[in-house]
């Protein structure tokens, strides 16, 4: 798998999300099996790239490339500027944000509500690739199917996005009215990789290995991309990529091995945002991973009164530890078992 210059070890990459992938989560799915990682979100405005927001979404301090990042707005120059500020501090790969369903993002005309016109936002692509190409920076570009059922010019906009130079095209299976309701359209997709000779992503609704095997034979596309299935479950990346491998199945991970994972992911969690927002803001993560576990809604509501990160990292340690001693290995039981409870 390649986009442009850049080779990648395989095809299983993990999707951009705001307020999810940024710089210690991006380096965590990495370590365990995602080939690539793009950015959250980083606005073209300028007024905003010196915000402390946009300066943690830009924090790409140890992370191995390449580094892509994604930019998002509504001004073809603004966003050629956005290109270049970003190359500039280290940013191997451009991605444009053409997907994006939020509320907020679409009521500015950014995001997926582009799709609903055609030539503003081939002129941002042309705009970004015109930025970047000087620098050897490839653009890559991030589509749904279309802004709504009646509506779905993702085919279009890929060839002429491919006529403009971009290298790389996913495409998550939605249109922008259906959010993430519904099913992924996949046949879309394969219209899309039928059409266009640069590398096609499929993303969505991809949450198993099995999922992601069906999704690549039946789209023909050159990667997946998997976006909320590897929320609280980032080895999700290494379970698909042996399976497309080697056609079987990893055994479920240690529970030492997930309490090792989540631990040293929540002190990179706050080293970038600090202890007062990093508490706080990581409570969705630790929520996630321990989601669907043995008594998991009366842990997140002792998690969510603590506002320390040393006892916060203290509790989520016992949570695991007498999880443990239930099983070594991680399941997810049909009934929940009682965790005896330690002083």
């Amino acid at each position: 798998m390649r986009i442009a210059s850049f080779e990648l070890a395989h095809n299983v990459f993990v999707a951009p999300m705001a307020g999810v992938t940024d710089r210690p989560f991006r380096i965590l799915c990495k370590q365990l099996g995602a080939a690539y990682a793009v950015s959250e979100m980083v606005t073209s405005r300028k007024d905003l790239w010196d915000s402390l927001k946009t300066s943690r979404r830009a924090n790409h301090d140890g992370e191995a490339g390449p580094i892509a990042v994604q930019i998002a707005g509504t001004d073809a120059d603004m966003m050629a500027d956005a290109a270049v500020y970003n190359i500039q501090r280290g940013a191997q790969i451009i991605d444009i944000n053409m997907g994006c369903p939020a509320k907020k993002v679409c009521n500015k005309w950014a995001g997926s509500a582009l799709m609903q016109d055609e030539s503003l936002a081939i002129s941002i692509v042309q705009a970004v690739v015109d930025a970047a190409t000087p620098f050897g920076v490839p653009v890559t570009l991030k589509m749904r199917t279309g802004w709504r059922a009646d509506q779905r010019n993702v085919v279009t906009l890929a060839k002429q996005a491919e006529s403009a130079g971009v290298q790389m095209i996913t495409v998550h299976g939605r249109t922008r009215e259906q959010g993430y309701s519904g099913q992924a359209e996949y046949d879309t997709i394969a219209q899309v990789k039928a059409a266009v000779g640069v590398p096609v992503v499929a993303n969505g609704d991809i949450d198993s290995p099995e999922k992601a095997k069906h999704v690549l034979e039946h789209t023909g596309a050159d990667a997946v991309m998997i976006g909320r299935a590897a929320q609280g479950r980032p080895w999700i990346f290494r379970e698909i990529q042996h399976f497309l491998a080697h056609g079987s199945l990893l055994a479920p991970p240690l529970v030492a091995e997930v309490q090792r994972l989540l631990l040293h992911h929540l002190q990179d969690h706050y080293s970038l945002y600090g202890s007062h927002t990093g508490v706080r803001s990581a409570r969705k993560h630790i929520g996630w991973y321990t989601n669907g576990l043995p008594q998991a809604q009366a842990f997140r509501q002792i998690m969510n009164s603590i506002d320390n990160c040393d006892r916060q990292l203290a509790v989520v340690a016992d949570y695991f530890e007498r999880l443990g001693q239930l099983s070594d290995r991680l399941h997810y039981p049909t009934s929940e078992p009682v965790l005896e409870t330690q002083t």
